[in-house]
């Protein structure tokens, strides 16, 4: 038996995956902006008690602004499937014989024969024409739409979970070593959700964590840069 690995076909599925990305990214945002900016502080001050502040400050606006992004941006995807679906309901309605032919033709241009292809549509119109329509013509579906709350949730957790493993590895390492160790944790925890995005994604994992790596480490060198000149001028 032919194993395909992962391969969510389900919309439930499909659907918890919306928010399992925003999850993913969050944990990517939160671990990148929160270390950039307490590195550059570390680089100027040695003063935990500045750092802690800076870096709490970051987290709890970053997290808030990540949770209402996703919020906005999901609910705009939302309305739009209510709108479709509305329109859809009102033209199975109205025109119910031009809605059949719509969905033969369909499958038609799928690689079934005209005949094939409307006796699907009549058997699927019969069982549940709305989901029938709303699957082929748009790829949605009426029970499981896009949820905001879940997604900025997730998103808002993900960020501080994600600024927390820089904001601890500063906070408690050495000062002689805060920085190199933050650099580290921080290239791992990034190696780390840019392999789980990919695999949720389905893409090559090596490509996707080699290109968070080498972001997030080019973000942490120049604020460290930035860190290190301003603080030199006026500290």
């Amino acid at each position: 038996m032919t194993n395909h690995g992962f391969e969510p076909h389900e919309a439930a599925f499909a659907s918890k995956l919306n928010w399992l990305r925003a999850g993913v990214l969050g944990a990517n945002d939160g671990i990148v902006s929160v270390a950039a900016l307490v590195v550059g502080v570390a680089a100027a001050t040695t003063d935990p008690g500045v750092i802690l502040l800076t870096a709490t400050a970051a987290l709890v606006a970053g997290a808030i602004s990540m949770a209402l992004g996703e919020y906005v941006s999901v609910s705009s995807q939302r309305d739009s499937e209510i709108a479709l679906i509305a329109k859809e309901r009102t033209e199975l309605a109205e025109e119910p014989e031009a809605e059949l032919l719509e969905l033969a033709g369909i499958y038609a241009s799928k690689g079934l024969s005209a005949e094939t292809a409307h006796k699907v549509a009549v058997e699927l119109t019969a069982h549940d024409a709305l989901r029938a329509h709303l699957e082929a013509e748009l790829n949605i579906s009426g029970e499981h739409l896009t949820n905001p709350l879940h997604a900025a949730l997730s998103s808002a957790i993900a960020f501080v979970v994600g600024a927390a493993i820089p904001l601890a590895t500063i906070l408690l390492s050495p000062v002689e070593w805060r920085i190199g160790a933050t650099f580290i944790s921080v290239l791992v925890a990034l190696a780390l959700t840019g392999g789980l995005g990919a695999y949720i994604g389905g893409s090559q994992m090596p490509r996707a964590i080699l290109r968070v790596t080498i972001g997030g480490a080019a973000a942490l060198a120049i604020t460290f840069g930035i860190g290190k000149l301003i603080g030199g001028t006026v500290l």
